[in-house]
């Protein structure tokens, strides 16, 4: 990823809502399950964690990204944004726009 992109990234998942919360039950299964979805739908996707959670940010990002194939595109304290291309046309919207620059 080059930096004009990861600036992209960064800019567009300033503004959005973290739609997944790891709390006291750490990272499951499910919600790497439903993380997988939503960055097939969305390509871009923040999460946060919780003050309960014993989860570590610098561990969730490597594991998400590693199992999910996913690059971290920005990791402020506990709020992380991950960044995977669709294989879906009609979700590429992000792609797109990186393509062009």
């Amino acid at each position: 990823m080059t930096w004009k992109t990861k600036t992209v990234f960064e800019k567009e998942g300033h503004h959005l809502q973290a739609i997944f919360q790891i709390g006291k039950a750490g990272l499951t299964d499910e919600i790497i399950k439903q993380l997988d979805d939503a960055l097939e739908k969305r390509e871009l996707v923040k999460i946060s964690l919780l003050q309960n959670t014993d989860e570590v940010p610098e561990d969730v990002a490597a594991e998400i990204s590693t199992e999910l194939d996913a690059v971290v595109v920005q990791q402020i304290g506990k709020t992380i944004i991950f960044f995977r291309e669709s294989s879906q046309e009609k979700n590429q919207r992000l792609s797109e726009q990186v393509n062009k620059i």
